[in-house]
């Protein structure tokens, strides 16, 4: 016999009301951050970029509670962001790797770093780069380009309302 505690029951219909939620969204936007739009699944997913595979190495490097780290690793898994492989060294242990949908977001990462670079750092204050490994140097700050190469901004773009694919 299985139990089936109350605030079980209320995170199931939670979650079917979510998904009932972003289905019916038709702004990309809006429903990227349904599944990437808190801090620990972005720093998760830096992480992974960095090579951190393992439950334990996750929750040393963020400090993140058990609890929350398991939540926010299983939606990600769930989204097809990451996957559970057996670990690579041969031992009892499972690890996270980012699947092709999950390494796809790299730009997404670069750019939050990029504006942050930019924007939260005073003149001469210490913080990581991001560099290339072949030549070792920073890398070029990510550009919106048009189809035909023309770098955009904002007020080059709007958005239609439905495009079918």
């Amino acid at each position: 016999m299985q139990l089936v505690f109350p605030t079980m029951i209320r995170s199931q219909k939670m979650s079917k009301m979510r998904e009932a939620r972003v289905a019916a969204e038709e702004c990309p936007i809006a429903r990227t951050l349904e599944i990437l739009g808190d801090r620990w699944s972005l720093m998760i997913i830096r992480d992974a970029f960095d090579g951190i595979r393992r439950f334990g190495e996750f929750r040393n490097n963020l400090g993140l509670a058990k609890n929350i780290l398991a939540g926010r690793l299983r939606d990600l898994v769930e989204h097809g962001i990451l996957r559970v492989a057996p670990a690579s060294d041969g031992s009892a242990y499972h690890e996270y790797v980012l699947t092709d949908k999950g390494r796809q977001l790299f730009p997404i990462i670069v750019s939050l770093r990029q504006w942050g670079e930019e924007h939260l750092f005073s003149a001469g204050e210490k913080h990581s780069i991001l560099v290339d490994n072949l030549s070792g140097k920073p890398i070029s700050k990510l550009a919106v380009s048009s189809q035909q190469g023309e770098i955009l901004d904002a007020n080059d773009c709007h958005r239609e309302k439905v495009i079918k694919h």
